[in-house]
C-alpha cells in the first residue's frame, strides 16, 4: 500500500460510517463530528457496518487521498462500537489493513544512539 511514512499518526473512528461518503463527505465528518483537521497529514480510518470494509483518508500535501479496502472472505478486527477515536501505531495499522488482528501487534521501540563513532 502507498503510505506516507511510519511517523504518520493513524486515527480510527470507532463508530461505523455511511460508506457512500467520498473524499469530501469523510473530510467533513472528520472536521465536524470528530473535531479534527483532515488536512494535517493524519490518516483517518473508518469502518463499515459489516466490518468487512474500511476507508481511510489523508492529506498528502497536494490532495486528499481516499483508500477503500474490502476483505473477500473475512472481516477486519475492530474495537467495540462507541463514540470516539482510537490511535494505532504504524505496525498495528499495517496489521489491520492486512486483515490481521492488530491487537496482537506490538511495535519494537528503539532509541536513537547517543553518539556515532
Amino acid at each position: 500500500m502507498i503510505f506516507p511514512s511510519n511517523r504518520v499518526r493513524v486515527v480510527v473512528a470507532m463508530k461505523p460510517v455511511d460508506f457512500r461518503k467520498g473524499h469530501d463527505g469523510l473530510a467533513a465528518l472528520v472536521k465536524n463530528e470528530l473535531r479534527k483537521d483532515p488536512f494535517t497529514g493524519t490518516v483517518f480510518v473508518f469502518r463499515s457496518r459489516r466490518s468487512d470494509r474500511l476507508k481511510l483518508i489523508y492529506w498528502d500535501g497536494s490532495g486528499l487521498v481516499l483508500v477503500y479496502k474490502r476483505l473477500e472472505e473475512h472481516v477486519f478486527t475492530w474495537p467495540g462500537i462507541r463514540d470516539g477515536l482510537m490511535t494505532l501505531n504504524h505496525a498495528q495499522f499495517e496489521a489491520l489493513f492486512a486483515g490481521l488482528d492488530w491487537r496482537r501487534v506490538r511495535a519494537v521501540e528503539a532509541r536513537a544512539p547517543a553518539a556515532v563513532e
